[in-house]
């Protein structure tokens, strides 16, 4: 095995974040998760001072049921 060391360029990583191709690739993620979980799921675009990103919730008390029960939204992003 080698001993190999490296530094993190930070400002890179940020911008890399924040870009919009990854946000184009999360929204993607997102979007084919939200169509597998049905009806009371909503999708809604983060941004945070490191990242931006997009997150799928229940909205619905059926949905929050569902999503408990059925472990649906876990299912929808490894399906």
């Amino acid at each position: 095995m080698s001993n190999v060391k490296f530094k993190l360029n930070r400002s890179g990583v940020r911008e890399l974040l924040k870009s919009e191709a990854m946000t184009d690739v999360c929204q993607k993620y997102a979007s084919r998760a939200l169509q597998r979980c049905g009806e009371g799921y909503e999708m809604e675009r983060r941004s945070y001072p490191e990242r931006t990103g997009y997150v799928v919730r229940p909205v619905t008390y059926q949905a929050k049921h569902d999503n408990l029960s059925n472990n649906t939204l876990e299912k929808a992003v490894r399906g």
